[in-house]
């Protein structure tokens, strides 16, 4: 990632390290990774903020902490917190965080992890 760039974007979505259940968040962490490097590829700044569903997270207070450390132009949600009916209260919580310390930015959504730069050019460039 360009650390030197401003952070224009920020990525919610799950830490697949720490979403309970047998089998291997690699292949999600990897997808993270290369989708996370077209931003610096492209010199758009760009901080994440994975929450975890191991119950380790005030899921409120670090997203809202995330939400209000830049003016973002854009904000990401992960695929892994709208593809499962399980987690439509929290995605309910992510939006209206977003709507509440981020009204002007526009909100994005990947299909997968490795196309979260194509998402949220959508709405940057």
């Amino acid at each position: 990632m360009d650390l030197t760039a401003e952070p224009r974007v920020l990525v919610i979505g799950l830490d697949p390290r720490r979403v309970p259940g047998p089998w291997d968040p690699e292949p999600v962490v990897a997808g993270i990774e290369r989708g996370l490097a077209k931003f610096a590829e492209h010199g758009v700044g760009v901080e994440t903020c994975l929450i975890g569903l191991d119950g380790s997270d005030d899921v409120e207070a670090v997203v809202g902490s995330a939400l209000r450390a830049h003016p973002w132009e854009c904000v990401t949600v992960g695929g892994g917190l709208r593809h499962s009916d399980e987690q439509a209260e929290l995605l309910e919580l992510v939006v209206n965080l977003v709507r509440r310390y981020a009204p002007a930015a526009a909100i994005a959504f990947n299909s997968a992890p490795d196309d979260t730069y194509e998402a949220a050019a959508r709405w940057i460039e």
